[in-house]
């Protein structure tokens, strides 16, 4: 068969090669697990996998070794792939150097003085979702603030695990909204969208989710004695760098500019403070840009499997086997939430989920006419609230661990039912699809639907479930 035959009536082998990713992935997290291992899911690298499912699709393709890598390489060189690298490392710089420069230890402080003893556990929550939006990083956030909130939640008498959730439960309302989150930068550059018209649609989602669950943590999570909280030393120039980053791109500026100026003016603090000197100031620029590395092979090796999966039929069959499952735009978002669900129970990570599964829920929204804003906002939100309840999932492996650091024996699954953030973010998440309150921050039609949708769609009312 032709490669414009496969292309155009779709093969399912052509998708092997992504099943032999999970398949590895997952299998070697599940045998890593029965045997006890700890943070099993996150012992075989991500990448690796991903390697040997570039080399199955090598190995399927039609024609030269010149002819498939040219296939590949224009996958990977995608101009959405090349500008998510390069917000990955700057995204990395950034939050690097603002650590480093006593940003992330001010902020906590910061958070944990302006708390009420008594309502420490929806503070916990609140500062959370702060570090969490401002960092873009929920492992970070779980790692700063869990030690603190598990010692003050032992000496008051609240529950440690409700705590603990409400931590992780703000970790992951920030992972979700921040413009400099793994998640957000994947889930706007897969779909093609703005980061602020994409953080537009999915604050109406997570903001009453959050709020919901603040009241319950009032209701629930009061100690039975006032513990005493420690005044630890701040300084609101530190802080300054997240807040800048977080104005900046709330007001539409654009992302590098964005993440360039957020970098020198936590350089520029340090600097002046004593905590940098310019050559450890380069070095934390170097350090955040490697510490993406894991996200950058992922990016680009998932942008070149892509493009080899579609030449070969791959993403025509997956669409036309959805179809039969779809009946219109309602139930397309249904099946983009469920993708982005399953790909994270099978990832455990959010962010290689949306990366995963980001080619095919364009093709899908673009087959029912789903904004892409909206699409972009469904695989955040899906991939997070999974992410925020899987027992094996990093955060609340991490967050366990901390715990018992602190001589507080916790378990992953003891945390699930407290996390209230995430069931009601999913419970949110769904009343959107089929009442549409967060749509109306979308514009009308960013797609030009005539050159855009398949012959098939033009001409029929996309809108009717």
């Amino acid at each position: 068969m032709k490669k414009q035959d496969l292309r155009e009536r779709g093969s399912g082998w052509a998708l092997a090669p992504f099943v032999v990713f999970i398949v590895i992935y997952l299998g070697a997290g599940l045998v890593l697990q029965a045997r006890g291992e700890e943070m099993a899911f996150y012992q075989f690298p991500s990448v690796t996998a991903m390697f040997l499912a570039v080399l199955t699709a090598f190995c399927m393709s039609r024609g030269s070794i010149e002819e498939r890598f040219a296939v590949f390489a224009r996958g990977a060189a995608n101009e959405n792939v090349l500008t998510m690298l390069m917000i990955y490392i700057l995204a990395g710089a950034f939050s690097q150097v603002a650590a480093d420069m006593g940003g992330l230890d001010a902020t906590v402080n910061l958070g944990v003085s302006l708390v009420p003893a008594r309502f420490l556990a929806v503070g916990i929550f609140v500062i959370s979702a702060f570090m969490g939006t401002a960092t873009g990083t929920s492992m970070g956030t779980v790692t700063a603030i869990v030690p603190i909130a598990v010692g003050v939640a032992d000496r008051g008498g609240i529950s440690v695990p409700l705590v603990v959730a409400a931590c992780v439960g703000g970790a992951m309302f920030g992972d979700n909204l921040s413009m400099i989150s793994d998640t957000t930068i994947a889930a706007t550059r897969t779909q093609g969208c703005a980061l602020r018209d994409k953080f537009r649609v999915n604050f109406r989602i997570a903001l009453p989710a959050a709020l919901a669950t603040a009241v319950i943590l009032l209701a629930v999570g009061r100690p039975e004695t006032v513990p005493d909280m420690e005044q630890a030393a701040f300084s609101l120039w530190k802080v300054a760098p997240y807040v800048t980053v977080l104005g900046l791109a709330l007001a539409g500026v654009n992302v590098f500019a964005v993440l360039v100026i957020g970098l020198f003016v936590a350089g520029g603090i340090g600097l002046a403070a004593g905590d940098l000197t310019v050559f450890t100031f380069a070095q934390s620029v170097w350090s955040g840009f490697t510490s993406m590395n894991e996200v950058f092979f992922l990016s680009l090796f998932s942008g070149g499997i892509s493009a080899m999966i579609a030449e070969n039929g791959g993403i025509a069959w997956l669409i036309a086997r959805l179809r039969q499952l779809m009946r219109g735009n309602r139930s397309a978002q249904v099946g983009i939430a469920a993708l982005a669900s399953l790909a994270d129970c099978a990832t455990a990570n959010n962010t290689v989920a949306i990366i995963v599964s980001g080619g095919v829920a364009r093709d899908m929204s673009r087959e029912y006419r789903v904004d892409p804003r909206r699409t972009a906002s469904l695989l955040d939100v899906f991939s997070c609230v999974v992410q925020g309840i899987l027992p094996y999932g990093a955060q609340l492996l991490s967050a366990a661990a901390l715990a018992t650091e602190r001589g507080v024996l916790l378990s992953p699954v003891e945390i699930v039912p407290h996390m209230w953030y995430c069931w009601l973010l999913a419970a949110f998440g769904l009343i959107s699809i089929f009442i549409p309150y967060a749509d109306s921050a979308c514009r009308r039609d960013p797609w030009d639907w005539k050159a855009d949708a398949p012959a098939s769609q033009v001409g029929r009312d996309p809108g009717k479930a």
